[in-house]
């Protein structure tokens, strides 16, 4: 025959042994097994989503009679009926209950009384006995006795006594999770972590309270689960009529590209209809004209001749066909400006999709101030940290361990090693600048090659229009318009880094499926200044939502 899930949950190796003393009490312990709604100990208990507990059938009875699920303790309500399962680990609590608590037994009597025996007050575990209210008063009185351990009465005086050294359980090893007594401290259980049984309580309620933690955890999981898949449904739908409009929109353009091809046929089958009847035409004129001639040319007035062949040619005017050619490459000048009118069309909606995502990402703008201790001396930052610009003169400063000393750069003070983050530089009027995130484990010392697998993530410009993300290798990034204003997002969890012009709401670059190890600093080089060519600095510039 199986097993009952209780009986397999309370022989289950390594579970919980609970001290005797946990039910030697029948007043707090008692109340904290109780259901709030029968005020009885728990039958099959249960725990509602806000932590509180009840029995199973009492709770299903109270939501069946009511409209609402909500606890009958807290009063929250629940949108969805929670899927009720037993609590095994307070179910153990309340089975060990049952199993030691007097309130459960049969009445304990008096071991002193001799003709009637009365009901026992305590029971002593040094005397293993159990004493009335008249005979425990030596207990009370004489101070040998007082030291005495006195619990609630139990008949089963034997299972609160150490069977190895006849002493009384008074600890609990919680690294064994077994009752022991002092001597068992000084054996086996040496060094253990042992707590009175006092303590057990404490046990007990952090035992509840993880509990109820976790089950809250569960709570904010499927809140989280829910809000996920209303969003994403939500997604789902904005992207599916993105994609009709664009179907639609390409369906619509080759429809009317082969319209117009179907219309420039047609023109051209009419013009070389009209070319061939207009041809024809001449043709027989000169048919016409070849048969006189032909009569004419057996006289022998030769100059006669030549006059009447001039008067036949003036009479007709006949077309220069070298002159005339048919088109054949009009269909691909159609294709072309009907990819092209698409192109512009997938532009603008690329370009509403890229200002969604920087929205979303300008959410997660954090306070980014430059750090200079990290500066080189030849950079010149703002009082408010800022500005960074290079400045013809190396300044004296201490040399640190995270300060750059040949390369013109500077980090942020903040780093980041968890979560999303944003920020936005202005890099407006510059010829060359480096923009990007670093790890702080970075050399700072002599020359740097900036790529991801030197701990760097940067996009560059040089030359004033020439653009790249230093990748591995790097690339080489077309940008339709000159940005001002660039932003710069990290989700550290995800592996990702995007690069966003901020001003046109146009994506330049993301470094992806990157695996990003310690803490990340914000990154800034304005590059040697050249002449004052590139003296414009590098600003950190607040993110407007």
């Amino acid at each position: 025959m199986a097993e009952s899930p209780s009986t397999k949950t309370r022989e289950r190796k390594g579970s919980m042994s609970f001290p005797p003393s946990m039910s030697s009490s029948s007043g707090p312990l008692t109340k904290e097994l109780q259901c709030s709604i029968c005020l009885d100990v728990f039958t099959d208990p249960v725990s509602t989503p806000c932590g509180h507990n009840f029995c199973k059938t009492c709770l299903n009875k109270c939501w069946d009679n009511s409209q609402t699920c909500n606890c009958p303790y807290c009063k929250e309500t629940f949108k969805h009926r929670p899927d009720l399962k037993i609590n095994t680990t307070l179910r153990e609590i309340v089975d060990h209950y049952d199993k030691k608590s007097p309130e459960k037994k049969a009445e304990v009597l008096c071991d002193v009384c001799e003709e009637r025996k009365l009901k026992a007050l305590k029971s002593c575990l040094v005397c293993q006995s159990s004493y009335c209210e008249t005979h425990l008063e030596t207990h009370l009185r004489v101070s040998g006795l007082k030291k005495h351990k006195l619990i609630n009465p139990v008949s089963n005086l034997e299972d609160y006594i150490c069977q190895k050294h006849e002493r009384p359980l008074e600890l609990f090893c919680r690294d064994d999770q077994t009752c022991v007594c002092l001597s068992c401290t000084d054996g086996d259980h040496k060094n253990h972590n042992t707590v009175s049984l006092e303590e057990t309580q404490l046990i007990i309620q952090d035992t509840q309270q993880m509990i109820q933690d976790r089950f809250k955890k569960i709570h904010d999981i499927k809140h989280s689960a829910e809000v996920r898949k209303r969003n994403t449904e939500k997604e789902k739908a904005a992207r599916v009529e993105l994609f009709t409009d664009l179907i639609r929109s390409i369906e619509r353009c080759q429809t009317e590209l082969l319209e117009m091809m179907e219309e420039q046929q047609k023109a051209a089958e009419k013009q070389e209809e009209e070319l061939i009847e207009e041809l024809e035409q001449e043709i027989t004129e000169l048919k016409m004209r070849n048969t006189e001639l032909e009569q004419l040319s057996h006289t022998e007035d030769h100059l006669h001749l030549l006059q009447i062949y001039s008067s036949l040619c003036s009479s007709r005017n006949t077309r220069n066909w070298s002159e005339i050619s048919v088109k054949t490459d009009e269909s691909l000048e159609t294709l072309r400006r009907a990819l092209t009118k698409l192109q512009d069309s997938l532009q603008e909606k690329l370009t509403l999709t890229v200002s969604t995502e920087l929205k979303r990402r300008q959410q997660y703008a954090v306070d980014v101030t430059l750090d200079p201790d990290t500066a080189h001396p030849e950079l010149i930052l703002s009082d408010d940290g800022k500005q960074v610009r290079h400045g013809d003169i190396e300044q004296k400063l201490p040399d640190k361990p995270e300060r750059f000393d040949y390369c013109v750069c500077v980090l942020g003070k903040e780093g980041f090693s968890s979560g999303r983050f944003y920020f936005e530089v202005q890099v407006k009027g510059k010829t060359q600048w480096d923009l990007g995130v670093a790890r702080e484990s970075i050399n700072r010392k002599g020359s740097i090659t900036l790529s991801p697998s030197n701990g760097h993530w940067t996009v560059a410009l040089r030359n004033e229009n020439e653009y790249k993300a230093c990748d591995d290798p790097p690339v080489s990034l077309c940008v339709r318009v000159k940005p001002q204003r660039v932003g710069v997002f990290v989700d550290y969890e995800e592996g990702l880094l995007s690069f966003y012009d901020v001003e046109s709401s146009s994506h330049l670059y993301s470094f992806t499926d990157q695996s990003f190890t310690g803490k990340l600093y914000p990154f800034f080089s304005p590059e040697p200044n050249d002449g004052g060519k590139n003296s414009t600095p590098l600003i950190i510039t607040p993110v407007k939502q």
